[in-house]
């Protein structure tokens, strides 16, 4: 079977305009298209991350998007200054050998920014 090339995590908002604002906007992420009700952005590589409006009941507890960057306790910075919901600030996980923090997106979505501290890490796949 040939390998999956991309990666496409979908999220469903209340308010597009205001998520593409904190996507968009707060995180930085480049829209590399634009459905109308849907936007997909470039997280990194072939990881795309894409919000659609969706009106009614939708699910925000059980998703955890995660942005791993070396940079976690600038993001916090970035992210505190500019007003967005902090959950747990920066802290060291010793069981995962993670440096990591926890938001949440207008929607209520779970949003980690997470460094690996564990040189097993390489970030690719194989």
């Amino acid at each position: 079977m040939p390998p999956i090339g991309q990666q496409i995590t979908f999220l469903y908002v209340s308010d597009l305009h205001r998520s593409a604002g904190f996507y968009g906007g707060t995180l930085g992420l480049e829209m590399v298209l634009d459905q109308g009700d849907c936007r997909i952005y470039r997280v990194g590589g072939d990881a795309y991350l894409g919000i659609c409006e969706r009106t009614g009941d939708h699910a925000t507890s059980g998703m955890l998007l995660t942005l791993v960057t070396d940079e976690v306790d600038d993001w916090h910075e970035r992210l505190v200054e500019a007003g967005v919901t902090v959950e747990q600030a920066p802290a060291t996980n010793d069981t995962y050998r993670i440096r990591h923090a926890f938001y949440r997106d207008p929607d209520g979505h779970r949003v980690e920014v997470q460094r690996f501290d564990d040189p097993d890490w390489s970030g690719t796949p194989g």
